[in-house]
């Protein structure tokens, strides 16, 4: 199939990444090819496999995911198109027959298993945890003859596998949710929709006292607000560090643009992953002395101040 007929996704069927694809409008009706890894995905957008991939990139409760946040720091051309929210809820499953009494031993994804775990030791005490590689895996390995009798998965699951939900809503954060985003390669930008988010990384020049200030700054002074603020090592060396960073706002609102000019002065190495539309559709608080209008006046009185300017010449 033509990449643009295909999306990649994080699989097997079942997995929390593709009901992130099921919100998709423009997906409907495509190619959806499940994939083992982040690297995977990507490398299919890059390849011209794909012509987006969804991917994981922020959990309420485990925070960023790592492994997403180095890949959009390492491969270049990569746009951030949109944004989908997923609500994090799990059941326990077993194959038919088995009851919740039989119960001794459970399947489970390591994340999974921590977001889960009280509930477990409240309806399984002194149960046995073997680690799965995916919440999938968890589920379609007790068809296989897996030592375990249950498995902690999504839920949905015994839609794509024969398998009896013993219980629901497992989870011990009902309010976990896993933010995922749709990539595709470098091109035109998303147009703006008044509710927006824009995502870059930036390194710190040093590892010396009031760097990261002076990169927070750019966003303060100009009343641009971080939704997440993430570190990770660069690797190099010890001490150094970039910065995944989302904006509130879109690249083409006034204090955004210049906020990330400030970002360009104040950092050696930015990556701009793109403006897209918000997944919550919350539009971004600005204070009046930060609307566009605002921006756009003191910079017609800057060029006033230098179009009147005496040019320095005199006559001979």
């Amino acid at each position: 199939m033509p990449a643009a007929s295909t999306y990649s996704y994080l699989g097997p069927p079942g997995t929390f990444t593709q009901m992130a694809l099921a919100q998709v409008s423009e997906a409907q009706g495509k190619v959806w090819r499940p994939v083992n890894n982040v690297g995977e995905a990507l490398d299919d957008v890059v390849s011209g496999r794909s012509v987006a991939a969804m991917i994981a990139i922020e959990n309420s409760v485990e925070g960023g995911v790592s492994a997403t946040q180095d890949a959009l720091a390492a491969i270049p051309g990569l746009r951030i198109i949109g944004e989908y929210l997923v609500p994090v809820d799990f059941v326990l499953v077993a194959t038919r027959g088995v009851t919740l009494a039989d119960v001794k031993t459970i399947n489970a994804h390591p994340v999974a298993y921590a977001q889960t775990h009280r509930w477990l030791e409240a309806n399984l005490p002194g149960h046995g945890h073997i680690p799965a590689a995916s919440n999938v895996a968890a589920a379609s390995s007790l068809l296989t003859g897996d030592t375990a009798d249950a498995a902690v998965a999504p839920p949905g699951i015994d839609d794509h596998h024969d398998l009896e939900v013993l219980a629901e809503h497992i989870g011990d954060n009902r309010n976990a949710v896993t933010r995922f985003v749709l990539v595709s390669r470098g091109g035109a930008l998303r147009e703006r929709t008044g509710a927006d988010k824009t995502s870059i990384i930036a390194e710190l020049p040093s590892d010396a006292p009031g760097a990261l200030l002076d990169l927070l700054e750019q966003f303060a002074t100009r009343g641009v607000n971080l939704s997440l603020i993430q570190s990770r090592p660069i690797g190099d060396t010890l001490g150094r560090y970039r910065f995944v960073i989302d904006i509130d706002g879109h690249v083409l609102e006034e204090r955004v643009a210049d906020a990330l000019l400030g970002v360009k002065r104040t950092s050696p190495n930015v990556i701009f992953l793109g403006s897209y539309p918000r997944a919550d559709r919350q539009a971004a608080t600005v204070t009046p002395r930060h609307e566009d209008e605002v921006f756009a006046d003191a910079r017609d009185w800057l060029r006033d101040i230098v179009s009147n300017a005496p040019s320095g010449d005199s006559a001979s």
